[in-house]
């Protein structure tokens, strides 16, 4: 069966964005359920906002590591918000968690910037100025900080390029990438040369599948199970067998995201992929 090939070699981890209502409700609850599923890796997202207290920011991290030790669970990465100034609170965040690896998952999360980075070379250069420094910084604290993909980035620039070219032209080796799949491919792009495009700087990967509409990031439409969709994951999987990390998501889905998640898991790890 092709979709086996032993593709994949990464660890296996899901995003928890993708269970965010269950989360709200409850969620040591839900970190358990995730556990009993068979995770073992958990990618948080959206602790803090850049100019959260940096007291309001540890102390959240100390209530999820504190339920995450409960289920079973460790972290695989973080998404998180950097700052104009020194990445203290970030640095602190990531030490309670565990976690060596962040990603910024759009562009408001930085401070000083938002949905607009992507509409001049200029703006572009200077979001990558920003993450550049940040990464110099967390990297002393041997921190990797890293970049997420959407739909927007490969927005044609009015002065010429891509987005997605333009911001990786101008990043840091420093600074890693985690290449969404279902997002490249929505944007038109193949994600398996995205991520020979990226090379060794690409260390993570979202695996989703679905229609591939280039919807908005926060309403997309409903997504399904891995090795349906039009991303043609086996060669993503082919692509990304550097990757340190192969990542779970879901969006939206019109069924239970704990069912559709299971189906992702044993997918992926059919495919090769580890889930220790």
């Amino acid at each position: 069966m092709t979709e086996r090939a032993g593709a994949s070699t990464g660890t296996l981890s899901v995003q928890l964005y993708s269970v965010r209502d269950a989360l709200a409700a409850d969620r040591p609850g839900t970190l358990a359920r995730l556990a009993g599923i068979g995770f073992r890796y958990v990618e948080p997202f959206a602790l803090a906002l850049w100019n959260t207290p940096a007291a309001e920011r540890a102390a959240a991290a100390r209530a999820l590591r504190a339920d995450l030790d409960a289920a079973g669970l460790a972290v695989s990465s973080l998404h998180g918000a950097v700052g104009a100034g020194r990445q203290t609170a970030l640095v602190e965040e990531c030490r309670i968690l565990g976690a060596d690896t962040v990603f910024v998952p759009i562009p408001f999360l930085v401070e000083g910037f938002d949905d607009k980075v992507f509409t001049s070379r200029e703006s572009v250069a200077a979001f990558a100025r920003r993450l550049n420094e940040a990464a110099r910084e967390l990297a002393d604290s041997g921190i990797r900080l890293g970049y997420h993909n959407h739909v927007f980035e490969w927005t044609e620039l009015p002065d010429g390029g891509l987005g997605f070219d333009v911001l990786w032209e101008h990043l840091d080796p420093l600074v890693a990438a985690e290449n969404d799949a279902h997002w490249a491919a929505a944007a038109g792009r193949d994600p398996a040369r995205v991520l020979a495009q990226l090379g060794e700087r690409a260390v993570a990967v979202h695996l989703k599948n679905g229609p591939g509409a280039p919807d908005d990031p926060l309403t997309p439409r409903a997504q399904t199970p891995l090795g349906t969709g039009v991303v043609d994951v086996p060669a993503a999987l082919s692509a990304g067998r550097h990757l340190r990390w192969h990542i779970t998501e879901i969006d939206t889905t019109d069924g239970d995201p704990f069912d559709l998640l299971a189906a992702n898991r044993r997918f992926l790890l059919d495919a090769g992929a580890t889930a220790e």
